[in-house]
């Protein structure tokens, strides 16, 4: 029995740049890219660790539009890293823009966030300690308290 995956499809406006810049940033694998007769990418399929990411151009005439067409995105991919600072590092310095600095969190991660060039939000984090969602309730209020 195949077990239940969730793969996101990402829409970019330059989703052959957007190949590049994922495997610069990820470390991504391309899988497989099927290109349309206009030379827009149909669909492509990328390896990012133990993940899939699938991704194509933005159709807007049928629809598929990326966040840059919709002003912004309210999704956030996240990732879970080894390294959470060099896997931030290399997305900023891969042209990835810092949404919010990496930093120990309330919840137990090592957190940041940073938005790619086609305007798609990744969080990118390492959990460093399991907690008690008590613990979790006072570190966070602990946090709140010193702000």
């Amino acid at each position: 029995m195949q077990s239940t995956h969730i793969i996101p499809h990402l829409v970019c406006e330059g989703a052959a740049d957007a190949i590049e810049f994922y495997k610069k940033a990820f470390n991504a694998e391309e899988m497989m890219r099927m290109p349309g007769e206009d030379g827009r990418i149909m669909h492509a399929a990328l390896k990012i660790g133990d993940s899939t990411l699938m991704l194509a151009d933005a159709f807007p005439e049928y629809g598929g539009k990326g966040p840059k067409a919709l002003n912004g995105s309210p999704v956030t991919l996240h990732m879970y890293s080894p390294d959470v600072d060099a896997a931030f590092q290399q997305a900023v310095d891969a042209g990835a823009t810092v949404r919010m600095p990496v930093a120990d969190m309330f919840w137990g991660d090592r957190y940041g966030q940073v938005t790619d060039p086609f305007g798609h939000h990744w969080s990118i984090a390492t959990h460093i300690k399991d907690m008690t969602p008590e613990e979790m309730m006072a570190a966070m209020k602990q946090q709140s308290d010193c702000q």
